[in-house]
Parts: C-alpha cells; sequence; structure tokens
C-alpha cells in the first residue's frame, strides 16, 4: 500500500490491532502489557505492532531493556476527515428521501381526502 490513508485504515481493520490502539489511547505501554490480554504469541502482537508502526498508528521507543508504546492519533484525524464527507454526502442523501416520503404521504392522503393527515382523537 502506498497511501497513508489505505495503511491507516488497513491497520484498523484487524481487531486486534484495534484492541491495542484502545489500549494506547489511555496511556503508554509496554510491548508485554500490550500483548497480556491475547492469547497469541510475542512474535504475532510484534508483527501487529510493527503494521500499526508502519502506518503511524504508534510510535515505539527503547527505553533501557523495555519497549514503550506511544499513541499517535494524527492518521486516525486523517480517515475520521475522509469518512466525515461520506457522511454528510449520505446524510443529505437522507433527508432528501426523508422530505420526499413526506411529501408523497401528504399528496397521497389529499387525493384520497381521508385526513390520514390529522392526528388522531385520544380515547377518553
Amino acid at each position: 500500500m502506498s497511501d497513508a490513508l489505505s495503511r491507516t485504515f488497513a491497520a484498523l481493520a484487524d481487531p486486534t490491532r484495534r484492541a491495542i490502539l484502545t489500549r494506547l489511547a489511555r496511556g503508554e505501554a509496554t510491548v508485554g502489557e500490550l500483548g497480556e490480554p491475547f492469547e497469541i504469541s510475542p512474535p504475532a502482537i510484534s508483527k501487529h505492532l510493527r503494521v500499526l508502526e508502519e502506518a503511524g498508528l504508534i510510535a515505539r521507543e527503547v527505553d533501557a531493556r523495555w519497549r514503550i508504546c506511544h499513541l499517535r492519533a494524527e492518521p486516525m484525524h486523517d480517515a475520521h476527515d475522509w469518512l466525515e464527507a461520506y457522511r454528510r454526502h449520505w446524510e443529505g442523501n437522507l433527508d432528501r428521501l426523508v422530505e420526499f416520503v413526506e411529501r408523497t404521504h401528504r399528496a397521497e392522503a389529499r387525493k384520497r381526502g381521508d385526513g390520514a393527515l390529522r392526528k388522531p382523537r385520544k380515547k377518553p
């Protein structure tokens, strides 16, 4: 994958990597701490961390004998911005659909003359 947005979405596609990011949102953690909740091997955790790092979603540093990971949220902001444009598009389409259905319903009610738009009377 050559572009950053594709790397971000590919990294976010895996539930283990999303769980790691959720944990890092609470603060930095060692590689061992990040691997604790999962029943996968340390090399598998390292592979997940490498994918996250290549996507720019985490940063790793070595402090003495500890490998510490930090969340880097910037790529997620780019993904959010990309998704936001589509959210606005679909909300606009849904708003137009609601307007169309309401207009159609009112027109059919007027045609029938059945008072379908009147509020039902409350029963005593």
